[in-house]
């Protein structure tokens, strides 16, 4: 497929999870949970959605339900975009911990 096309698709996958994620986290206070990248496969039928998490000493955790709720965060990733995609992908979640891993490296230049 177009390398244009799953691009286009990755950013309206990435946004829309961003939407879903922002409502289901308002019931955890003190929670942040961003949809740092979006990784189709060529034939969009997967996708691993890499997600940035504050605080990270709690990103098992919601990885780990985010996870187990699966499908329900797909069901919801089609109503948001059932008149985009015709086939919405199977969603694998990655926590990102490129940001803690610059503040390691920030931390040990500093000394």
């Amino acid at each position: 497929m177009n390398d244009r096309r799953i691009s286009k698709i990755a950013r309206l996958v990435q946004k829309a999870l961003g939407e879903i994620f922002q409502r289901q986290t308002q019931a955890m206070p003190g929670v942040i949970v961003s949809v740092t990248r979006v990784s189709p496969s060529p034939d969009l039928s997967f996708c691993k959605v890499y997600l940035s998490i504050f605080p990270s000493e709690r990103a098992e955790e919601i990885i780990t339900a985010t996870q187990r709720n699966a499908a329900q965060v797909r069901y919801a990733l089609g109503v948001e975009l059932k008149s985009q995609l015709r086939v919405i992908p199977e969603l694998v979640f990655i926590v990102d911990d490129t940001l803690d891993y610059l503040d390691n490296i920030d931390r040990l230049l500093a000394k």
